[in-house]
């Protein structure tokens, strides 16, 4: 017996304003919890359709290029290259706030607060020497304030990374990535630590490895076949 498909009329589709509202009301989520949303693939079938409606379908491709001249693009994505330096699924925060940093530029990053000016340059000129010794998530909250992002969720067990947004769009996201898990061999559950510990943090243009400022925990915990990065 054939089925009867009703097709809808075009008069009772969302305009393009709404179904644009709404892709970016889902990319904001999912950037936000990856894991829950299917990871990095995810995060690109949103760009995609938010690309597609914005009619300018081509700037992934250049975004990608610009990642795989930096080195912040592997065979895997952007994934590839944070699991190269982070240990555990915290990588995938990691990768969730460099695709951030994309929807910022394009307008679509819904950011829980900007930083003034002042407060922005203050924050990124002295970050690296502050990330010089080891650190924990209430030690970043405490010097630098509630992240303007949070990727990842509330819960201490868990790693996650904090983002630092300038009101100017065009300046670079200052990113705290932070790791919370147990010693290899060790049981997984629960994890060694109350806090998540910063590993390391991120932000500027050029190479992407030469981007990070690792803590002396998060050298210790960097994965054993990573290539060196610049020394901090």
């Amino acid at each position: 017996m054939r089925e009867t498909v009703e097709v809808i009329p075009p008069s009772l589709l969302a305009p393009s304003e709404e179904i644009r509202d709404h892709l970016v009301d889902q990319l904001n989520l999912a950037l936000r919890r990856p894991g829950m949303y299917g990871g990095e693939m995810a995060l690109r079938t949103l760009l995609d359709h938010l690309l597609f409606v914005e009619r300018q379908p081509e700037a992934f491709a250049q975004q990608q290029q610009a990642w795989e001249d930096s080195g912040a693009w592997s065979a895997i994505g952007v994934t590839g290259a944070f699991r190269d330096l982070i240990p555990g699924r915290n990588y995938e925060y990691g990768m969730a706030s460099v695709y951030a940093e994309f929807a910022q530029r394009r307008g679509w990053l819904k950011p829980d607060r900007v930083l003034a000016t002042d407060a922005y340059e203050a924050l990124k000129g002295r970050v690296r020497q502050w990330a010089g010794k080891d650190r924990t998530w209430a030690d970043v909250t405490s010097e630098f304030g509630a992240p303007c992002v949070l990727f990842g969720g509330n819960n201490p067990l868990y790693g996650k990374t904090l983002g630092y947004l300038s009101k100017d769009p065009e300046q670079p996201t200052v990113t705290f990535h932070l790791w919370n898990g147990s010693a290899p061999g060790a049981e997984s559950w629960p994890p060694e630590h109350e806090q998540p510990l910063l590993l390391a943090v991120r932000y500027g243009e050029g190479p992407f490895r030469q981007s990070f400022t690792f803590t002396p925990e998060g050298q210790r915990r960097k994965p054993a076949f990573a290539e060196p990065c610049r020394p901090q």
